[in-house]
């Protein structure tokens, strides 16, 4: 028996040696077919009101989800910009006859989920609630109760939320670039101001409300575990006295792309990295024959880390995080476009990249092994998607709302293998359109707009137009802002000295022992700084208890341990951290160099570099030193790294920072500090391996 074994295996691997044979490993394999795909096919009628109803029933898993949307015609805001984003936030605070505790009380009390907002709402729930759940959503919907107190909740809330993102350079980019592709007076163009906010009234909201939230363009979609004739009655009960209401007469600006490539600029001058964006408004429908080969292409130019944007401006060039590209389908009008955020000092060469990278697929042939792989890609992502009920109800609404064939979806994954390299070509040329674009670039001016005026592509000069961040056209700045020849590094230093205490009082700090802590994806992380006059500093980094980083100078060695590894510093290291190793840094700076005068949130700052890698910025006004950028290598990515100070208090008689902001490429981390202890608690044992 055992020899019959040995035999059955020794033919096994025989014949698997004779197959290993005859594949050709210079040829890659043919796709298989595309999968099947079963997409539950919905039970559809409609209300007298106008309210169409899709129903998917899915008896899997006993929970059902429910989406009401509304799809009217995109319609700008005007001067009350900003008003469907609160009428959204103010919806579904309680009805009419449900007081909003109680309305929120009964909904977690079911398990529930329930959101409204400006086009619509959505609803997750058990199947066995999902009739009371169903009618909450549309008391939530359609009987609301809006109050002036929780109106003027959401309208400060809407306030706050412009001002924090005021020096958010990333969002004021997207923003911005959307204005310039769209024109301010289109929907997908315009944008809410502290002038727009603050002249909506409650009485707007409910305009707005009685105008917008109407039947006969909406969709409600129920998909799980429910059958369609109980739907049937539940939805006639809840929604059928939703009163028709005539939708305001709405025109579309016209949207034009701009005749030439041109970098439209915009001053931010507390930018630490450039945020640009390559782009060109498009006509594209999920429809169209394009549809699918924009899909691939895509994929392949910019949709995701083995795209060609991230391998080339990242993995091969070191200038950005990530870049990637978005081809948007509409049925009015969409936008391509292709960004990253990018060093000030290479701000230039990553337009060039991009420009590089939109020229050749327009001008090369993809590859046959990126094809198959961008194809294997997003064939995978489009089946793991399909397990989410969200995605279903979308694509359920979107070959409505679309007008498009009722097996869309079924022969979606069909269609995207029939793409070809020839497509790729052809749907660059017409979408991408490298000739035509407009190159929005949101950064430092003093530090990148020469750079930008001197840009030529294929031997031709780029012109380079301004504006201000609300997307108004402007003249070129003045960045280079004079300074007063009497000021020095020497005045900078004692005007900062003198700001925070005075020198006699400086002088007395041998120790600085501080306590921060910072909220990091909803985690609490703690910050423990130790630095000595004498040349020593400490740094630990914890969370829940537990040591993430610690950061060890003694004054001629250091090392940082993490993640269970001690790596010693290199000589580089051991220069900057003699640098730092200071409570004052700026008492033992020797080579410091005043580089001028710069705006920083706000107010005039003296920019000072203390070294190559660290330039600090002091008040013109107060003396007080209020950032700090550091620009550090780590492997082949070169990193911007600023920190802000301010709510500075006395301690021991001298000024510290009780507020410190510090960015890494899109995470900002705001440490409040709890204590500063001055001369005490700080051995030698504190900065021992």
């Amino acid at each position: 028996m055992k020899n019959k074994i040995l035999a059955l295996a020794l033919l096994f691997l025989a014949t698997t040696g004779i197959q290993a044979q005859q594949i050709d490993r210079s040829q890659q394999p043919k796709a298989g077919p595309a999968p099947e795909i079963n997409l539950g096919k919905p039970e559809t009628f409609s209300l007298k009101n106008g309210l169409k109803v899709l129903v998917v029933e899915n008896h899997k898993l006993p929970r059902v989800s429910m989406t009401l949307t509304m799809d009217n015609p995109p319609h700008a805001e005007g001067k009350k910009a900003g008003v469907a984003g609160i009428m959204g936030a103010v919806l579904g605070e309680g009805t009419k006859d449900i007081p909003k505790d109680k309305f929120n009380e009964e909904i977690d009390y079911l398990g529930a989920n329930v959101n409204f907002f400006s086009r619509g709402a959505s609803a997750n729930t058990l199947s066995k609630y999902f009739p009371r759940v169903l009618e909450l959503m549309s008391k939530g919907a359609l009987n609301p109760n809006f109050t002036q107190e929780q109106f003027e909740t959401e309208k400060e809330r809407a306030l706050e939320n412009l001002k924090a993102s005021e020096k958010d350079v990333a969002s004021n980019a997207r923003r911005i670039s959307s204005a310039l592709s769209y024109g301010k007076n289109h929907p997908y163009g315009e944008f809410s101001t502290k002038e727009t906010i603050e002249g909506i009234t409650l009485e707007d909201v409910k305009k707005y409300y009685n105008n917008f939230y109407v039947p006969q363009n909406a969709y409600l979609v129920v998909i799980g575990d429910v059958k369609t004739s109980e739907v049937k009655k539940l939805v006639e009960k809840n929604f059928g006295s939703w009163k028709k209401s005539e939708l305001p007469k709405t025109t579309l600006p016209e949207v034009k792309n701009v005749p030439q490539t041109q970098v439209n600029f915009v001053d931010f001058p507390n930018a630490v990295q450039s945020e640009v964006q390559v782009t060109n408004t498009i006509q594209l429908k999920k429809g169209d024959p394009d549809y699918f080969p924009v899909l691939i292409a895509n994929k392949i130019l910019g949709g995701g880390g083995e795209a060609r944007l991230f391998l080339n401006l990242r993995e091969d060039k070191g200038y950005t995080y990530g870049a990637y590209s978005s081809t948007g389908d509409d049925k009015y009008v969409a936008r391509f476009v292709a960004s990253a955020s990018v060093r000030n000092a290479v701000t230039d060469s990553a337009v060039v990249a991009f420009l590089d990278e939109l020229h050749r697929i327009r001008n090369e042939k993809v590859s046959a092994e990126e094809l198959a792989n961008a194809k294997a890609k997003y064939t995978g992502d489009f089946v793991l998607a399909l397990e989410r009920p969200s995605t279903i109800a979308q694509y359920a609404l979107n070959i409505e709302t679309d007008n498009l064939p009722q097996d869309f979806y079924q022969t979606y994954l069909k269609k995207i293998n029939a793409v070809t390299a020839e497509d790729i070509q052809r749907v660059a040329k017409k979408y991408y359109l490298a000739d035509n674009a407009r190159i929005v670039v949101v950064g430092k001016g003093s530090e990148v707009a020469e750079d930008l005026e001197n840009l030529t592509y294929n031997g031709k000069d780029i012109p380079v137009k301004y504006f201000d961040k609300y997307a108004n056209a402007i003249e070129k700045p003045n960045y280079n802002k004079t300074v007063d020849p009497s000021v020095s590094v020497s005045k900078v230093f004692n005007d900062y000295i003198k700001a925070i205490g005075g020198e006699e009082a400086v002088k007395d700090v041998e120790s600085v022992y501080m306590i921060a802590q910072a909220e990091l994806q909803g985690q609490k992380m703690d910050l423990e700084t130790k630095v000595t006059s004498s040349g020593k500093s400490s740094t630990i980094v914890s969370m829940a208890g537990n040591v993430m980083q610690k950061q060890i100078f003694n004054g001629a060695t250091g090392f940082v341990a993490a993640q269970g590894q001690k790596i010693p510093f290199t000589e580089e290291q051991v220069i900057a951290a003699k640098a730092e190793a200071h409570p004052f840094p700026e008492l033992i700076a020797k080579n410091a160099t005043l580089q001028g005068i710069e705006d920083v949130d706000g107010q005039e700052a003296y920019a000072v570099k203390m070294d190559e890698s660290t330039i600090n910025y002091y008040s013109t006004e107060s003396g007080l030193k209020i950032k700090q950028v550091k620009t550090v290598q780590q492997g082949p990515q070169t990193m911007t790294i600023p920190m802000s100070f301010s709510d500075y208090r006395e301690v021991e008689g001298v000024k510290f920072p009780f507020t410190i902001s510090q960015s890494m490429g899109p995470m900002t981390l705001n440490f409040q500090v709890s204590d500063v202890m001055v001369n005490e608690q700080v051995t030698d044992t504190d900065f021992e391996g």
